[in-house]
Parts: structure tokens; C-alpha cells; sequence
């Protein structure tokens, strides 16, 4: 037995459905038949719209079946032109009986097979037949379903909805123009096609009705001739509340001071540093008279000469701030909601707070060039000389060391 390919689909897509039904099951079948009068083949394709099996017979797989089938009736063998016309004859007979007027005075009965997928017998007075077929698969099944009898229905349905006479009633020369130009129509724009015919709301809602009634719904939907227009809009979304903060975090907000951009002369000492845009630094500012006080370790009184040094150190960074692009580390802004802290200027001795006054680092007083100059020139000439007194560790050379 020869497999059923597309070949083969394609050979059966110009013959007719016949349909049968199993007695036993109450089982609707639906058949199609394909005979060459040339090689004396045939194939059969049968399906209950779920499944679809197929079976293809060669000339003498066709003969044996029968001698099987029809033992009662003498069927003696002949030579091979006897033989031929034999078969050509048996062949005939069974293509009149798979069409509409021989299937309705044939049996159909489903049997047991060891050969087969699905075996079925077809009977009459005249002779019996058994057809063994096999599974197509489930690819192959879905495209033969689709293409020989879905995708005709959905167009029929079309022609028969569409049309203003009735369809049952043209006369065959007339019902063939509809279904040429329809036809014709469907395989140029097949999309098109079938999205106009199952959009029309009398054939929509009609194939939905049979489809409710047909499952057993008990509530089946009504037919409509038109359709709404729902006039679809995406919904409105909600307008965004604004949300206030509360009056103790505006009233924060408000007292929060400027960020401070004042720099750091590099290379200095951040004991001499001043700040500046009303910030206090270690050395503070007095305001017209310019005169600096600091306060020793111990907390005694400020000396005159290192108040005059802390001046004039305070003075040459204030101006080497002014155009340094470093920042200072107590310019960076403070963070929003905290206030500035303020360093207080220390007690003086009139004060009669217990607190212990907060100690700052010297200032370093700034020597004159000229005497570290000169001391550097007379250690170098006493070392060349050889007069320069004997030490231990060598110690790195002072210079400009503190004089009061």
C-alpha cells in the first residue's frame, strides 16, 4: 500500500463529499474517492472532522481485495489481457458507488482490522467492499480539513448571506457564475475574503446560534442584521493630586542658610584659616578694629607679638583665598533641615562661666628670610672649613624658627 501524501490531497480536491453514518455510534463520516482509469489506481479519504485517515491501492492490491471480499461470486483468473479488462471493470463499478446516488444504496459499517488505523465495509446486494485506511497525521489532517472543508463553507455561507436570491433556487448556470466570481474573489485576497464574509453580522451571529444550539446552550444568543458602533475611547486617566508639605518642613526649608563657596588657600594650615560669608574660623575677626585674639594653652592672656603675627597670617591667606579654586572643607553646604553650628570666640578672663575654655593650635609666627638666610650661610662655610662642631645624628637644618 502506497502512503497518502498532498499528491494525493490534490487529486481529491475536485470530488464531491459523501457522507455516511455508523449505525452503531451514530458516528457522521465524511468521504472522498479518486479512481485513474490509466494505472487502474484509487485512494479514499474518510474523516469525522477530528481525525482524517486515507488509504492509496495499486491495481493489484485492488484485484486481491476484491477476490477477498467477493468469495461467493466466481472470480476465476485470466490472462493479462483479461486480467486488465477485469479490473478496469471492477474499477468503474466502484467509482459509481462512492458517488452521491451509489453511497446512498451502500451499507457503512465500521469493523475490526489487523491492517488498518480505521476499517469500514461498504455493502450491497451486488458485492461488498472494505476499505482499511490509516492516520494521516495530525499536520497533514488539519490541513485537508481546513482547505477542502472549512474554508468552502465559510465562502458558501458567504455567497448565501450576501446575495439577494435565494441561493437554493438559482438554476445551476446562474449558481455557477456566483460561485466562480466568489471564488475568484476569495483565492486573489484570501484574508480579505473570509475577514468580510464572517464581519457580516447576520452570517456571524447565525453560525454562532447553531454553534450554541448544537452544544446544547441552553440560553442560545439572538441573530442581529446590523452592528452597534460602540464608538471605543481609551478611558480618561485621573488628574494628579498635587501634594503640599506640611508648614514645619516649609518653614525648615526657609531657614536653611546659602551654601557657603569660600576656598582654602592650598599648602596652609587650617589653624589660620578665616572663613568667610559671616562663618567664625579659630582666629576671629574683630569688626572695624581688625585685631585677632587667641588664647594660649593654658588660657592666659593673648601675648602682643603673636596677636600681631596671627594678624598679619590671617591677612596674606584671606587673599590667597580669594583666588585659590580649592574649597574649603567648612565651605561645603550643610545638609537641608540642620542649621550651621557657630563656633564661639573663647571666654576672656572677665567671664564668669566655669566652662573650660576650648584650646587652639599656635599660629605659627613667620620668620624674617634674612636671618635664616644668613644662618644657612654660615653653617655651609663652617662646614666647608671643617670648624663646624662634631654631632651625632645629623639633624635637618631649622629654619625660621619662633623669636619673641
Amino acid at each position: 500500500m502506497d502512503h497518502f501524501s498532498e499528491e494525493h490531497s490534490k487529486l481529491l480536491l475536485s470530488k464531491e463529499w459523501l457522507a455516511k453514518i455508523n449505525a452503531q455510534t451514530s458516528t457522521p463520516y465524511l468521504i472522498k474517492f479518486y479512481s485513474s482509469s490509466v494505472d487502474l489506481s484509487s485512494c479514499i479519504m474518510i474523516t469525522d472532522t477530528k481525525n482524517t485517515w486515507a488509504e492509496v491501492m495499486s491495481s493489484n492490491q485492488l484485484a486481491r481485495r476484491w477476490r477477498e471480499c467477493n468469495r461467493r461470486a466466481s472470480s476465476p483468473l485470466f490472462d493479462y489481457d483479461e486480467e486488465e479488462a477485469w479490473r478496469t471493470r471492477h474499477l468503474e463499478l466502484l467509482s459509481r458507488a462512492h458517488t452521491l446516488g451509489g453511497m446512498a444504496e451502500l451499507s457503512f459499517a465500521a469493523v475490526e482490522s489487523k491492517f488498518g488505523d480505521f476499517a469500514f465495509e461498504l455493502e450491497c446486494p451486488a458485492f461488498k467492499w472494505r476499505w482499511e485506511t490509516v492516520f494521516v497525521g495530525h499536520k497533514l489532517s488539519a490541513d485537508i480539513l481546513s482547505q477542502h472543508l472549512i474554508m468552502p463553507l465559510i465562502s458558501v455561507s458567504h455567497l448565501a448571506f450576501s446575495s439577494s436570491d435565494v441561493v437554493g433556487d438559482l438554476p445551476p448556470s446562474d449558481l455557477e457564475k456566483a460561485i466562480d466570481k466568489v471564488a475568484r474573489t476569495a483565492r486573489g485576497t484570501f484574508g480579505t475574503h473570509v475577514g468580510n464574509a464572517l464581519s457580516k453580522p447576520r452570517l456571524a451571529t447565525t453560525i454562532r446560534r447553531m454553534t450554541a444550539i448544537f452544544n446544547f446552550i441552553s440560553d442560545p444568543p439572538i441573530i442581529m442584521t446590523t452592528s452597534d458602533d460602540l464608538g471605543l475611547r481609551a478611558p480618561q486617566e485621573p488628574t494628579p493630586k498635587i501634594i503640599k508639605p506640611p508648614e514645619h518642613l516649609k518653614s525648615t526649608s526657609a531657614s536653611t542658610p546659602e551654601p557657603n563657596n569660600n576656598y582654602d588657600a592650598p599648602g596652609h594650615s587650617k589653624s589660620g584659616s578665616v572663613a568667610l560669608s559671616g562663618g567664625l574660623s579659630p582666629v576671629t575677626q574683630a569688626g572695624d578694629s581688625g585685631s585677632a585674639t587667641e588664647s594660649d594653652d593654658d588660657g592666659s592672656s593673648t601675648h602682643p607679638l603673636k596677636a600681631a603675627a596671627a594678624k598679619s597670617s590671617a591677612d596674606q591667606q584671606v587673599d590667597i583665598r580669594m583666588g585659590s579654586p580649592t574649597l574649603s572643607r567648612n565651605s561645603f553646604p550643610t545638609p537641608r533641615g540642620r542649621s550651621q553650628s557657630v563656633t564661639k570666640a573663647p571666654p576672656s578672663d572677665t567671664d564668669s562661666s566655669p566652662a573650660r575654655p576650648i584650646k587652639r593650635p599656635k599660629a605659627r609666627v613667620p620668620s624674617t628670610a634674612d636671618d635664616s638666610e644668613e644662618e644657612r650661610k654660615k653653617l655651609v662655610a663652617q662646614i666647608r672649613s671643617g670648624s663646624a662642631p662634631m654631632r651625632g645624628t645629623r639633624q635637618p637644618i631649622k629654619r625660621g624658627g619662633k623669636r619673641f
